[in-house]
């Protein structure tokens, strides 16, 4: 099976109360649980991003699309990665995810 990295982009991170924080928060346990095995790594959000050029220069601000989390999972296809996405509690609170595959490198 390959693996697939899902890359949350925006979304609203931020509970506006304890309780719908644990609502959100059940929310992604139920969705992890949903996949089973193929959850690799449920992953964690991430802070404000930075980015090193190519001449080796920081920029600060994460980008047009700064990411705000991610997760690694096994999926037999990208449709199939697309489908086990759909589910995410992410999407409903706004949010898009990036799908991409993990690829294998040789050990050479």
């Amino acid at each position: 099976m390959a693996k697939y990295v899902f890359v949350y982009h925006g979304g609203n991170v931020q509970p506006s109360s304890p309780e719908e924080g644990m609502a959100i928060m059940q929310a992604w346990i139920q969705w992890f649980a949903s996949m089973g095995d193929a959850v690799i790594d449920g992953g964690n959000p991430v802070g404000l991003s930075s980015t090193v050029n190519s001449d080796g220069s920081l920029s600060a601000g994460g980008g047009s699309n700064p990411a705000s989390g991610y997760s690694l999972i096994e999926a037999t296809s990208l449709a199939d990665a697309h489908q086990k996405a759909k589910g995410s509690p992410h999407l409903k609170a706004g949010g898009t995810i990036e799908i991409a595959e993990a690829m294998e490198m040789s050990k050479s």
